[in-house]
């Protein structure tokens, strides 16, 4: 069997069905893919290029583990690959720890301000993992509601999501409630404007988001 591990994005006409996700290989058997499992329909196929998973709507996550950040410049190739060969739209999630915490702005500037691809920083795989689940869930209710609320209550939002919220400048829990309860999921969040963030949150603290987020 031939590995793709270093082609460009290989998977681009792959159809994910919604409350699906298609795992890179290379994740068979690690603590994610454990955790990911009885959550989401979890699917590895080899040969998935530059990706490691990809989710409903055509869009696709890298991981970028704290190995990654502190062995070198690998994971900034992969990542200039990754955009310059897929119309896809990427979502890097990157371990952001005591030990990798000096490389993070180096990496928030290649992703956000270069590449402009939504970076979204976790502290270990399990958070990674809530996170990932999170965003399939977003994606497989409808794109008109709130995917914190269901057809009786509201669902609490997912810690990770809080956690990875409140690593934007500016943003503490509270305000990263108020975001969550005016957009409702990552996804409008980051397709948010200025001025949609400034309603939620204010004007300082919207500019420094929408920097966070946006080229």
């Amino acid at each position: 069997m031939t590995t793709k591990a270093n082609s460009p994005v290989t998977a681009g006409s792959i159809v994910v069905p919604l409350g699906h996700m298609i795992g890179n290989e290379k994740w068979r058997g690690s603590e994610l893919a454990q955790r990911l499992q009885g959550k989401v329909r979890l699917i590895f196929e080899d040969g998935l290029g530059l990706v490691d998973f990809h989710l409903p709507n055509r869009t696709c996550i890298l991981l970028i583990s704290e190995a990654d950040l502190v062995a070198g410049d690998e994971f900034k190739r992969r990542l200039v690959r990754f955009r310059n060969a897929s119309s896809l739209r990427g979502i890097v999630i990157v371990e952001k720890t005591p030990i990798s915490d000096q490389y993070y702005l180096g990496v928030q500037k290649l992703v956000v301000l270069e590449l402009g691809m939504v970076l979204l920083p976790v502290a270990n795989q399990g958070e990674a993992s809530q996170l990932i689940i999170q965003l399939v869930r977003e994606q497989s209710r409808d794109r008109g509601s709130n995917p914190f609320v269901g057809r009786q209550r509201a669902r609490p939002a997912e810690p990770a999501v809080l956690q990875a919220l409140q690593r934007i400048p500016g943003v503490g829990r509270t305000k990263a409630l108020l975001l969550l309860q005016r957009f409702g999921s990552i996804h409008r969040l980051c397709n948010a404007d200025s001025q949609e963030l400034e309603q939620a949150v204010g004007q300082t603290a919207a500019q420094q988001i929408y920097t966070f987020l946006h080229s």
